[in-house]
């Protein structure tokens, strides 16, 4: 078997199911509160279907690429291909830099939410306790996905199973004893000047919780037929979510009233246990558990790919480059990222998401939607099994969408998202000197093997 090989098993249904378990997980369970209460009251749901447009139009850049350049690794393909013959790998270092740390802390808010989860059990845990049973669960999820990709994939469609019900559950707890009076009880002003203050801070939020959309782009040397395949399990999967996220807020909603939501730190367990008791919050709250622990899962698998694609293509260290010998994954980059995981237990997350976030949509999102441009331009003969619907109006949409969140983050995350990509200039600068690439050499233009789109 060659180094290079991956075994193509995944199919729409299979990779709709990584999609969704992504983009679900523990996200809405810990985040409608923060939705609630950054749009001060049940106007949140608009936060929830903005954020669903924004991912969307997103969504059509990611299938148009990742249709025409199937390779494990996402983002990082496409910027290589894209930028390369002006600033030589500049752009997928950049990518790489931030991604190794921003997707393992990503999945650290996961376990972080399911250690909340865990205390509706244990209400005495202690500090040090709740590390260690985010570390013991970070080793768990990466031990399950030491494997075979056929493994994985029966492993992520029972997960995905267990997600849905844990959804399914709780919203039909809340429209059990549903209240409309509550889920619609806007307070004065709900849509006034302040509004879209609300709206960006709340699509922040939004943004965090359909992020996953793309987790099939990350491995698509692992789909059957990636160039229909890929396009369709972005689409299925945001369309299914919005539903989602939509009937959950407002099931929610109409079970308490929504100052005592926003306040809530484990809102599922609170609607359930007060629609059906305290039995039925703890069986829910056993399902959520399991959730994020599925959401961690799939965001290993699609994350580890990406330093692996870099590694192959020397823009990145050649040890996360290396397949294991039997099974045939990338083992370095996902023990690397398993263990940061496991670091960004220790640490409250609330206050960094916002940081990750801010340098994702430059280095990635706006990245992105640029590459998918120029390859339009410099490019037309390249096959693209699907091509964005209305070009180049989801580009657009996108990019307003994605400076709109930006300019909404904090100060201090702006700041420190700039420092960190500052950081990674300084990196790659030392880096290319190292490696005689440019600016210190000749740009080295990368050419697909023949037959390869």
């Amino acid at each position: 078997m060659s180094e290079r090989h991956f075994h193509r098993s995944i199919g729409v249904f299979s990779g709709t199911a990584i999609n969704m378990t992504q983009m679900c997980g523990i996200g809405p369970f810990i985040t409608i509160p923060l939705m609630v209460a950054a749009m001060g009251g049940p106007q949140a749901i608009v936060g929830w279907i903005v954020g669903a447009l924004l991912a969307m139009a997103d969504g059509l850049v990611w299938a148009e690429l990742g249709a025409a350049m199937p390779g494990s690794g996402g983002t990082y393909v496409y910027l290589r291909r894209a930028f390369q013959n002006r600033t030589g790998k500049l752009m997928p270092f950049l990518f790489i830099w931030t991604m190794l740390l921003a997707i393992p802390l990503l999945m650290s808010t996961g376990i972080i939410g399911m250690v909340e989860y865990l205390q509706f059990f244990f209400p005495d845990m202690g500090w040090w306790t709740a590390r260690l049973v985010g570390v013991a669960a970070t080793a768990l999820v990466t031990w399950l996905l030491y494997r075979r990709i056929e493994s994985v994939r029966v492993i992520t469609i029972a997960l995905w199973v267990i997600m849905l019900v844990s959804i399914v559950g709780v919203a039909a707890a809340g429209f059990s004893h549903f209240d409309a009076r509550l889920a619609f009880d806007f307070p004065p002003g709900a849509f006034g000047s302040h509004f879209f203050v609300g709206l960006g801070a709340g699509l922040i939020i939004g943004v965090y919780d359909y992020l996953g959309y793309n987790t099939t782009a990350y491995i698509g040397d692992e789909l059957r037929d990636p160039g229909r395949t890929m396009p369709r399990t972005i689409i299925i999967s945001i369309a299914a979510m919005m539903v989602v996220y939509l009937l959950l807020n407002i099931s929610v909603l109409g079970v308490a009233p929504w100052r005592e939501i926003a306040a809530s730190k484990s809102v599922a367990s609170l609607v359930v246990e007060r629609s059906w008791g305290h039995a039925a919050a703890e069986v829910m709250t056993a399902l959520i558990i399991v959730t994020a622990l599925a959401s961690v899962f799939t965001g290993l698998l699609g994350g580890s790919r990406v330093p692996f694609e870099a590694a192959r293509d020397k823009v990145f260290l050649s040890t996360f480059g290396r397949l294991h010998a039997k099974h045939g994954f990338p083992h370095v980059a996902l023990l690397t990222m398993g263990t940061v995981t496991a670091i960004g237990t220790f640490f409250d997350l609330t206050e960094v998401i916002n940081m990750l976030l801010t340098a994702t949509i430059l280095v990635q999102s706006i990245a992105q939607i640029v590459a998918l441009v120029v390859l339009r331009r410099r490019e037309p003969q390249l096959h693209r099994p699907y091509r964005q619907w209305l070009y180049p109006v989801p580009c657009i949409v996108a990019l307003v969408g994605w400076v709109y969140v930006y300019l909404s983050a904090s100060p201090l995350s702006l700041l420190l998202s700039g420092a960190w990509i500052v950081a990674g200039l300084v990196v790659f600068a030392l880096w290319a000197r190292v490696n005689d690439a440019w600016p210190f050499a000749p740009i080295e233009i990368q050419r697909p093997a023949a037959g390869e789109h």
